[in-house]
């Protein structure tokens, strides 16, 4: 059986080669078939993945690791058979589906892999149990004081970016209950970024409009005393997702964005391979699950961004730092303080 096993895998093994741009695909790929998105995900104990089921060019593919990845072909309901070397009517792979056809496990040969939980579904908000209290730690916060800086520094100018281009939308996720820590933590849905890195945006985004999308927009300068918020709210193992308050968040000088893409012809936010502020591996920017689709968005969104002087986030893709983040202090003023008149 062994034998079997390794001359079906060598058989099928796909060589990983780099995705084209997508100016090079010339536009999204279409989604895949509804009955595979129930089985699109991670298999394995909780602290290892096994086997990573992707859509990949339209065919449903296994993942073993980085360097093997095996077509998926149909033999019978929830059963597939790995390549195309094997018997036919002998399947290697077998989903265990739930009534709304959410696959809970997947047996590859006889091994049994329960699906990973990485995050929610599209539509839904990722959330944590904070460490602390929200509302003691918010106290804490705004009585601390932001660590001091030396050196030159350019004069701050936050600027309000849907003054700028009225097309770019915002859904402020912050001001709201629907973040990762389930209250408010601004008092107004607003976004401001320094004055060269905003017009950087505003130049993405038109560049994206004339291709039928736009910028749409979680979070841009944020105070510093909401960074220290989420660092102590957060468990140190998730640290990665949040920025040290000691040191303070680029998000804090005015230079860094939130962002994803909309479809201008539905206003529809885009579907992308985890959901904003996910504290998983689906975050990072070159998570290779999740569908064709997913990731042509993905890509197309970085390309547009990296073009005008940004940086992606290595542990998230929806977060761009621009270039000049360090020519700027650390801010601390809410924006009920910033003026409306940019």
């Amino acid at each position: 059986m062994n034998q079997l096993r390794g001359a079906l895998l060598g058989a099928a093994v796909l060589c990983l080669a780099a995705a084209p741009s997508p100016r090079q695909r010339g536009g999204p790929p279409p989604p895949p078939p509804e009955r595979w998105r129930g089985l699109i995900g991670e298999y394995g104990p909780d602290t290892t993945t096994r086997v990573t089921i992707l859509e990949r060019d339209g065919r449903l593919v296994a993942r073993f690791d980085s360097a093997r990845s095996v077509d998926l072909h149909p033999a019978g309901d929830d059963a597939f058979r790995l390549g195309t070397t094997g018997p036919r009517d002998h399947p290697e792979v077998r989903f265990r589906l739930g009534p709304s056809g959410r696959a809970s496990a997947v047996s590859v040969w006889d091994s049994l892999w329960p699906r990973r939980p990485l995050g929610p579904e599209e539509g839904s908000v990722f959330r944590i149990v904070p460490v602390r209290p929200v509302e003691e730690l918010r106290r804490e916060a705004l009585a601390a004081t932001p660590p001091p800086e030396t050196g030159e520094f350019r004069e701050t100018d936050l600027v309000e970016l849907v003054r700028l281009d009225s097309t770019i939308r915002l859904d402020i996720r912050y001001a709201t209950t629907r973040n990762f820590l389930g209250t408010p933590l601004y008092s107004e849905a607003r976004a401001f970024m320094q004055r060269p890195a905003a017009e950087a945006l505003v130049r993405a985004h038109r560049k994206l409009r004339a291709m039928g999308y736009g910028l749409l927009i979680h979070d841009a300068y944020r105070p510093w005393y909401v960074t220290k918020m989420f660092w102590d709210a957060t468990p140190a193992a998730q640290h990665e997702f949040v920025a040290d308050p000691a040191t303070g968040s680029r998000h804090n000088r005015g230079c860094a964005v939130d962002l994803t893409l909309y479809e201008v012809k539905t206003g529809r936010a885009v579907e992308m391979t985890g959901v904003y502020d996910e504290m998983s591996r689906r975050s990072y920017p070159s998570y290779p699950g999740g569908t064709s689709r997913q990731r042509w968005f993905r890509e197309l969104l970085r390309g547009a961004m990296e073009a005008e002087g940004y940086t992606v986030y290595a542990a998230e893709w929806w977060h761009f730092d621009y270039k000049d983040w360090k020519s700027y202090r650390i801010g601390n003023t809410p924006f009920e303080r910033l003026g409306a008149t940019h």
